[in-house]
């Protein structure tokens, strides 16, 4: 697949709705209020918002316009069904922004819809479960050895093009398909279950993916977090991981224009998602150890975390698009498993660069 560099953004605003189409009874027909986010995803021109480098920032201060109009008002003003996925719709109308790939909202932490460029919606829910789990066959002296627990969280994704009700998926609906596994993996141990032998992420995912696709077709795919940094995506098919990692450095934006408050030097506190596709080792039962790609990514990290980004080596510009570029680059050779790299300078801004299949994955 060709290399693709997007930049993304995300806005916060609060709001009231009421959502009238859901059944009698329903708590969402009354008038309610959420927290909400929009996120978008672009691939924009380079030097888009004035110079080179200035595109995240310009695309961030377009979706807080965008947003800001629906910031302490009631939605049902705006939309008759002000649903997540139609408040996507409405925003990408509006949105002053080149060669958008995606838009999303989410009414709360645990619930959103993700709408793609060609207009395919993707309804999510996630789902939290505390468990314990040991892998069997890691070498001997692996922590993942020995019996520990993690509090694992799990998101279902569900394409409302394939849905066969009036309504596709909802939110209601993802729940009540969960309900009996959450019973039968709350605050138990993963290897006695069967099929969970060896309960790593890529197994718990196919496990779960099993148990569900027969009874919802539109189910796209299984995102299980083992831990906060770390998880697994799977669509019935292919196996995708990711780990986290955040560092703290300086820059400056050379190339912005004078009096831009970027040509001074700066910081961010910034989050890095690496993203890896292999195929499943049928032993070990992962496609990657999440330990060794920290490992691996370990000297390209020491680089980055507590340094002047815009001294590094062979770095042209120290924008969150080059600096995905440099860090591509920089692994290439240790972890060509790698296939996306989502950078973020301040909380769900900044780029995503991919050269590998666009999902099954977190937007960003």
């Amino acid at each position: 697949m060709t290399e693709q560099l997007f930049h993304v953004a995300a806005a916060p605003f609060e709001a009231a709705r009421r959502v009238a189409i859901l059944p009698e009874g329903h708590r969402a027909r009354r008038l309610h209020g959420h927290s909400f986010l929009a996120k978008v995803r672009a691939q924009l021109p380079c030097g888009w918002g004035g110079f080179p480098g200035a595109e995240a920032g310009a695309l961030s201060e377009s979706l807080a316009r965008a947003v800001d109009v629906l910031d302490y008002r009631d939605l049902n003003e705006f939309l008759p069904v002000p649903t997540d996925e139609n408040l996507a719709r409405w925003l990408h109308a509006r949105l002053d922004v080149p060669e958008i790939a995606s838009i999303g909202v989410q009414s709360t932490r645990d619930q959103g819809a993700d709408l793609e460029g060609e207009g395919r919606v993707h309804v999510w829910r996630r789902f939290r479960f505390e468990a314990a789990h040991r892998l069997p066959n890691v070498p001997e002296g692996h922590q993942c050895g020995r019996m520990h627990g993690h509090g694992f969280e799990v998101i279902l994704h569900a394409d409302q093009s394939l849905a066969d009700a009036d309504m596709g998926v909802d939110f209601d609906r993802l729940a009540t398909l969960w309900a009996p596994l959450q019973a039968e993996l709350h605050h138990a141990c993963l290897n006695e279950i069967p099929g969970l032998e060896n309960p790593t992420s890529e197994m718990l995912s196919r496990w779960i993916w099993e148990r569900l696709s027969s009874r919802l077709p539109a189910l796209s795919w299984v995102t299980v977090y083992e831990t906060a940094t770390a998880g697994c995506h799977y669509d019935g098919t292919h196996y995708r991981i990711w780990k986290e990692q955040r560092f703290e450095a300086a820059l400056s934006l050379s190339r912005a224009p004078e009096g831009d408050s970027r040509r001074r030097l700066h910081g961010h506190s910034y989050l890095l998602r690496l993203h890896l596709t292999a195929p499943l080792d049928r032993v070990l039962g992962w496609t990657v150890d999440y330990g060794d790609v920290k490992q691996l990514f370990n000297p390209v990290y020491r680089q980055l975390d507590h340094h002047r980004l815009d001294g590094l080596p062979h770095l042209s510009a120290a924008d969150s698009g080059s600096l995905a570029l440099w860090i591509r680059e920089s692994v290439a050779g240790v972890l060509p498993q790698m296939d996306r790299i989502d950078l973020h300078e301040t909380p769900g801004c900044g780029a995503s660069l991919c050269w590998g299949e666009l999902g099954p994955a977190l937007p960003s």
